[in-house]
C-alpha cells in the first residue's frame, strides 16, 4: 500500500490534474472545431453532385483507414519537415483530431439528414427557403435530436484516444504520470499501479457521466 503515498507528495496530484486539463482542453477544441467542419462535410455529401462524393468519400475512407497515431506523427514530423512550419504538439493533435472528428461528424450528419422524410424538404422549399435556410430552420433542428448522443459518444473516444499525443512530446495526463513513476522509482517501486489506477479513475470521472447522458438521451429518443 505504501505506493499510494506518491499521489501525495508535493504537487504531485495537481500535475495529474493539470495533465488532465490538457487533455480535456485538446479534446474540447477539436470537437468544437469537428462540429462545425462536420456539420458543413454533412451538408454537402447530401448533395447530387458526383465530384462533392468522390471527393468526400475519399476523405472519409482515409480518415477511418489512417491510425491516429500514423495521423499524429505525419502532422508532427512529416509536416513540420516537408513545409518547415514549427508546429506544436498540441497544435498538430488538434489538427489530427479536428480531421478525424469532422469525417465523423459529417458521416452522422449525412445519416442524420438522411433519415428525415423528404416531405421536410419539399415544403421547406415550397414555402421559399432557400437551401440554406431549409437546412438551418428546418433539417438540421431536427437531425440534432438524433445527433447529440452520437456526439457525445464521439467526445468520449476523442477524450480516451487523447493519450496518444504523449507521443510526440506533449505533457498530458498520461505523460504526467509516467513522470511521476519514473521520478519515483526507486524509493516507490509498486507505484506505477497507483498512479495508473489514479489516472484512469480521472478518465472515468470525466466519461462516465457522459456515457449515461448518452445513454438516458438515446432511451428517451427510442421511446418516442
Amino acid at each position: 500500500m505504501r505506493g499510494i503515498e506518491v499521489l501525495f507528495l508535493g504537487n504531485n496530484m495537481l500535475r495529474l490534474l493539470e495533465g488532465l486539463w490538457v487533455t480535456v482542453r485538446l479534446a474540447l477544441i477539436s470537437i468544437g472545431l469537428s462540429l462545425i467542419l462536420g456539420s458543413a462535410l454533412g451538408a454537402a455529401m447530401t448533395l447530387k453532385n458526383k465530384v462533392v462524393k468522390v471527393i468526400t468519400r475519399v476523405y472519409l475512407e482515409i480518415i477511418r483507414i489512417m491510425p491516429q497515431l500514423v495521423f499524429l506523427f505525419i502532422v508532427f514530423f512529416g509536416v513540420t519537415k516537408l513545409t518547415g512550419a514549427n508546429l506544436s504538439g498540441e497544435v498538430s493533435a488538434v489538427i489530427v483530431f479536428t480531421l478525424w472528428g469532422t469525417a465523423e461528424v459529417g458521416d452522422l450528419v449525412r445519416s442524420a439528414f438522411g433519415a428525415i422524410p423528404k416531405h421536410q424538404f419539399e415544403s421547406g422549399i415550397s414555402l421559399g427557403l432557400s437551401k440554406p435556410q431549409l437546412y438551418l430552420f428546418i433539417i438540421f433542428p431536427q437531425a440534432l435530436r438524433g445527433l447529440i448522443p452520437n456526439i457525445i459518444n464521439l467526445s468520449m473516444r476523442m477524450i480516451m484516444t487523447t493519450a496518444l499525443v504523449s507521443l510526440i512530446g506533449v505533457t498530458e495526463v498520461l505523460k504526467v504520470g509516467k513522470q511521476i513513476i519514473d521520478a519515483n522509482r526507486f524509493d516507490y517501486p509498486n507505484a506505477a499501479i497507483w498512479v495508473y489506477a489514479a489516472i484512469f479513475l480521472l478518465y472515468f470521472l470525466i466519461c462516465f457521466p457522459l456515457s449515461l447522458v448518452s445513454r438516458g438521451l438515446a432511451k428517451r429518443r427510442a421511446d418516442k
